[in-house]
């Protein structure tokens, strides 16, 4: 993937919700909701302040991270759906 986010964005894969459910029954795809957690694959270098510091990102590659339902714009990079939000879209680090 040649993508790279600026500043305090960060490029997000979306995780896939489960179909079947602990009981075995199965979930239709007409059911199923986009699901609001992912795998972050890029992040820019952090948010820059009126000063022109750069203040780092708290979410790395690789980090399992839940945001809200309508966060984010979604992309295609090399036929995969990808999502770019602010870093403030994210609401918490799965660890």
């Amino acid at each position: 993937m040649n993508i790279r986010p600026l500043h305090d964005r960060v490029i997000v894969r979306r995780l896939e919700e489960e179909t079947t459910t602990a009981s075995g029954l199965i979930i239709p795809d007409s059911a199923t909701e986009a699901p609001s957690e992912g795998v972050v694959v890029a992040a820019g270098e952090g948010r820059k302040t009126d000063s022109g510091d750069v203040v780092a990102l708290d979410v790395k590659v690789g980090d399992k991270i839940l945001f809200g339902k309508f966060s984010g714009t979604e992309i295609k990079v090399d036929n995969e759906s990808l999502l770019v939000m602010r870093e403030d879209d994210v609401v918490a680090v799965v660890e």
